[in-house]
């Protein structure tokens, strides 16, 4: 599963949180930074993640500037033009790829990219409860999976978090390291508390 969302501070705990419901439930999630290595392209790697994903989130909320004199990110609308691009062109099958679209303020894309109107975006007002609960909805929905309530999912991230910190701490990292250790890591970490039964 391919999610294509901001990658700044602000944002950090709304992508984990979707990182951890789609973990939890049973998919794998890419996203380009999983892969640290400064002599790969981005963009190659980002349509083969796109040509290889069933199901993609993408989130729109870093469409519009937040202060006058700064630039809003297009690296999100241009993912989510080339996703859809190989959905109704690329054949092989691609045809059943299926798109989740999130903003943080309903109908505010439209400013910037009124081509999506029509389409069902689902906003998340910037919380990430918020942001799971859409998540959780549009597989159920999609992938036609059963699913444990939104509320037992963000419980169990209370959990991992909680297991997370304490495991780090054990293995010798400092607090600084905790908040600044790489997204791969926390995912490969993610899947390890699943593996071993979401201990507490």
């Amino acid at each position: 599963m391919f999610i294509n969302c901001p990658f700044d501070k602000d944002y950090e705990p709304i992508l984990q949180a979707i990182l951890f419901c789609v973990v939890y439930l049973g998919f794998e999630p890419r996203i380009a930074t999983e892969s640290n290595d400064s002599g790969s392209v981005r963009l190659n790697k980002i349509c083969e993640i796109i040509e290889n994903s069933k199901y993609s989130i993408h989130d729109l909320s870093r469409c519009q500037a937040k202060k006058k004199g700064e630039h809003f990110r297009l690296n999100m609308p241009f993912e989510l033009g080339v996703d859809y691009g190989c959905r109704r062109y690329f054949g092989q099958e691609r045809e059943g790829k299926r798109l989740l679209i999130l903003e943080e303020k309903m109908y505010r894309y439209q400013a910037a990219i009124s081509d999506l109107s029509g389409c069902d975006i689902q906003a998340h007002a910037g919380d990430f409860q918020n942001a799971v609960r859409k998540v959780r909805n549009w597989l159920v929905s999609e992938a036609q999976i059963n699913a444990h309530g939104a509320a037992r999912i963000l419980g169990a991230y209370a959990d991992f978090q909680e297991w997370y910190y304490e495991s780090q701490l054990a293995a010798g990292f400092s607090e600084e390291d905790i908040q600044d250790y790489p997204t791969s890591e926390l995912l490969v970490a993610m899947n390890s508390w699943v593996v071993q039964g979401k201990p507490l």
